[in-house]
């Protein structure tokens, strides 16, 4: 066989939704492979053999995140995350994710989505609105975190996602905090994004949702780069706002100690 065919057939392969289904044909392959007298080939073979290895230590890391919500014992787990709890501009972002934890194609890579590339969770998040049984996103704006507070909103928001859900969960999972004045049966899971694997899924489309949102302000208020710091309280975003004021989507209640300098 041609090794541009062999290599074909290698990335079919490798583009398996489930590899671990398919072991004894990886074995096969790489047997083939690592016995063919061209040293390109049999690097082929080491290519896939790394692979398959990473696939398999990554499948179970993340099943154990599903078998934590399982661990549980129900049947529809919800987990619910915010973003944007300490910007000093933009709205704060709550995500609500129930998936199907009795499926073996699980949606692997998922993780605290601050330790994911842009990129990554970009992609992540489109796969988990298509996998997840339901999934919702809510949010509070920047005016009213200022009127109403930003605990109160970020519970506030935890209670909105989990209500649009197209299904009634029968526990929620929400990372950090015990939501207040809930009437579902909730436990709180500290650092639940590494954790939980709804927790993990609703933490990533909420910062995407959130960092896009936070780009496009970005085109309108310009001087103030949210494309760059997302909202957050970082040098030029301070200095911005010193030499410019603040903007609309700002939260003066987080202002004072800047604008009084």
């Amino acid at each position: 066989m041609r090794f541009n065919d062999i290599k074909s057939s290698v990335r079919g392969f490798m583009s398996l939704k489930d590899v671990s289904s398919h072991e004894a044909d990886y074995e096969a392959i790489y047997q083939v492979l690592n016995n063919d007298h061209r040293k390109n080939v049999r690097a082929l073979g080491e290519t896939l053999r790394k692979y398959v290895e990473h696939y398999k230590n990554e499948y179970a890391r993340v099943e154990k995140l599903y078998d934590f919500d399982k661990s549980y014992g129900y049947d529809i787990v919800a987990g619910v995350d915010e973003v944007g709890r300490g910007p000093l501009a933009g709205p704060i972002v709550a995500a609500a994710v129930v998936l199907d934890n009795n499926s073996r194609d699980l949606i692997l890579r998922i993780n605290d989505s601050k330790k994911l590339t842009k990129e990554v969770r970009e992609e992540l998040s489109d796969i988990i609105k298509k996998e997840a049984i339901s999934y919702s996103i809510a949010l509070k704006t920047n005016r009213e975190i200022d009127k109403e507070g930003i605990g109160f909103c970020n519970n506030e928001i935890f209670k909105m996602a989990v209500g649009e859900l197209k299904v009634t969960p029968d526990i929620v999972l929400s990372d950090g905090y015990t939501i207040r004045e809930f009437n579902l049966r909730n436990e709180a899971v500290i650092k639940g994004d590494t954790k939980s694997a709804a927790i993990a899924c609703a933490s990533i489309i909420a910062k995407v949702y959130r960092d896009n949102l936070m780009e496009e302000y970005s085109k309108k208020y310009t001087q103030y780069h949210f494309d760059k710091n997302v909202g957050y309280g970082t040098k030029e975003h301070i200095d911005a706002i010193i030499c410019h004021g603040s903007c609309p989507i700002h939260r003066e209640s987080f202002l004072k100690n800047i604008l009084n300098k």
